[in-house]
């Protein structure tokens, strides 16, 4: 992999014509910090999170103001194993670190399964392979690109 994964992206992104705008900020590494630094809603911001289902790696994308429902998620789809992968996995998988990764599974030839919430967005903002980039772009392009499995993959934050 010679050009970086922000570079990827953008390239995919100009292939299919979807308009995008990129953001250069201090380094973030908490989705409020980020959402702070964008001028945006927490729920806007994609969190993609790798987990292990089972024997495979899989991208799960959240808006940033839920968490992840483990439980239905194994329920729902006959999973019998959930879990995050570990900070070396996702270093192995995807070449960054937690926190940077955009939510394009494509980009890391794993499946990408979005939860249905984040299509109530019209804007979506994530970090784009680094955590002092930040992209934005309309929802329905990022559907139209990447075609993630849409499904109830989220709950809200306990309290």
């Amino acid at each position: 992999m010679s050009d970086s994964v922000f570079d990827r992206l953008v390239q995919r992104l100009r292939e299919h014509d979807v308009r995008y705008d990129v953001l250069r900020h201090a380094p973030v590494f908490t989705s409020a910090e980020a959402a702070e630094v964008r001028g945006t809603s927490l729920a806007s911001g994609a969190k993609a999170l790798i987990c292990k289902a089972d024997d495979r790696y899989v991208m799960l994308v959240l808006p940033a103001d839920l968490r992840l429902d483990s439980k239905g998620i194994r329920t729902r789809h006959g999973i019998r194993s959930l879990r995050f992968a570990s900070g070396d996995e996702v270093g192995e998988i995807t070449r960054l670190a937690p926190g940077a990764i955009p939510p394009f599974g494509s980009l890391f030839d794993l499946p990408t399964w979005c939860d249905e919430r984040m299509a109530k967005q019209e804007r979506i903002n994530f970090n784009a392979g680094d955590h002092a980039i930040s992209l934005s772009m309309r929802f329905e392009d990022y559907a139209s690109v990447e075609r993630p499995l849409l499904g109830a993959f989220a709950q809200p934050e306990a309290v």
